[in-house]
């Protein structure tokens, strides 16, 4: 029998992670908290009373994202398809919770696993290395649990924003390094492309960037760039209470939309649907979103994503903030799918509902000859 999982199964649960792993294992402070408080589902597999083995989701608030975080089967309990049988109602599970994506990490030394994941139709992602405690190198699998939704993704490089204000340079520098392979992703271009394009304050602490400076970091760089907001006004002041850092993000603005007027930057003062988000990426754009960061956070503060694919009913985006203290990795980040209803109500930020987007796009004039150098 497979059931969720209860505080009375902790010393079961704690019994098969001892004697399963040698390293990476979870306490049993950590199984309660997974058991009560965090977005996760637990399933065990029950006879007569013995729980053999179990498999633990991480859902991904606001996306249809799930991952497999964990799951093992007592060793005197092994070769009986337990574990087959656990992964089949994973997947079932995290359909019942409206995940299409199912995604999951193995040790590589871990051969038996890989096969019952390979047989159960995963597919291999990438190579993670130093991923576990003793150093070892996981293998990323992913299995479409809606295969018939055939998702469209375009074959973006991932990016991890390295500090909590950098999300804008991090979207643009994945979008750039789409469009132009030869460009090198590291910490000195995120924080090249952020001082270029800040907003210089927020509510709190450093600025962020908006759609303005991020279009004259990308354009100085050889691409093509639209430029896509809903007002005219200054962006993101409105949570901001002091006038004088008001005048400045203001005064920043200005300059940023005096310089893109000398710059051939396309600014439409216009919202995007996501059927045009979806009809940019099929001209060969790559579509940079401002989001809300509640929906998926449950904090409110302005955040941008690169959108990767859509299918009938999803957007896929690269998130390239990694909330590690919610036990996430870039496995939870990489091609989310979420609802189109829900990306459109999540792409405005603040009580004005603001919204903003950048397309950026080959030049075919330019060969980048700055970005190969950034």
């Amino acid at each position: 029998m497979i059931r969720p999982a209860a505080l009375k199964d902790l010393n079961a649960l704690e019994r098969i992670e001892n004697c399963s792993f040698d390293s990476d294992r979870f306490s049993r402070r950590s199984f309660r908290y997974l058991l009560t408080k965090a977005n996760a589902a637990t399933l065990v597999e029950e006879k007569n009373g013995v729980v053999r083995g179990y498999a633990m989701l991480l859902f991904n608030t606001g996306t249809s994202l799930a991952r497999l975080y964990s799951y093992a089967v007592d060793p005197a309990y092994r070769n009986k398809r337990i574990g087959s049988r656990l992964v089949q109602a994973a997947e079932k599970l995290a359909q019942e919770n409206d995940c299409v994506t199912l995604r999951l990490e193995i040790r590589t030394d871990n051969i038996a696993s890989i096969n019952l994941f390979k047989k159960n139709g995963y597919r291999y992602l990438e190579s993670v290395p130093d991923y576990y405690e003793d150093h070892t190198e996981a293998l990323r699998f992913e299995k479409l649990l809606a295969p018939h939704l055939q998702p469209g993704v375009v074959r973006v490089p991932y990016y991890q924003q390295t500090l909590d204000f950098t999300c804008g340079p991090a979207t643009l520098m994945m979008a750039m390094k789409t469009l132009a392979p030869e460009i090198q992703l590291h910490r000195k271009l995120e924080l090249r492309i952020w001082r270029e394009s800040t907003t210089v304050f927020m509510t709190s602490g450093h600025g962020g960037c908006g759609p303005y400076g991020l279009a004259v970091s990308a354009c100085h760089r050889g691409f093509d760039v639209e430029v896509f907001v809903n007002d005219e006004g200054a962006l993101f002041i409105t949570s901001v209470r002091d006038p004088e850092k008001r005048e400045v993000m203001e005064l920043v603005q200005e300059d940023f939309l005096d310089e893109l007027s000398e710059l051939p930057v396309k600014i439409i003062y216009g919202a995007l649907s996501v059927n045009e988000i979806q009809e940019k990426i099929e001209q060969g754009g790559i579509p940079l979103v401002l989001i809300s960061s509640y929906r998926i956070y449950r904090e409110k503060f302005p955040h941008w994503v690169v959108v990767t694919g859509f299918d009938a009913r999803y957007i896929y985006v690269h998130d390239p903030y990694i909330d590690y203290e919610s036990g996430k990795t870039s496995t939870d980040c990489i091609n989310m799918p979420i609802l189109k209803k829900d990306f459109q109500r999540m792409a405005r930020y603040g009580k004005s509902g603001q919204k903003a987007a950048l397309i950026l796009k080959n030049n075919a004039k330019t060969e980048h000859p700055k970005a190969q150098h950034a």
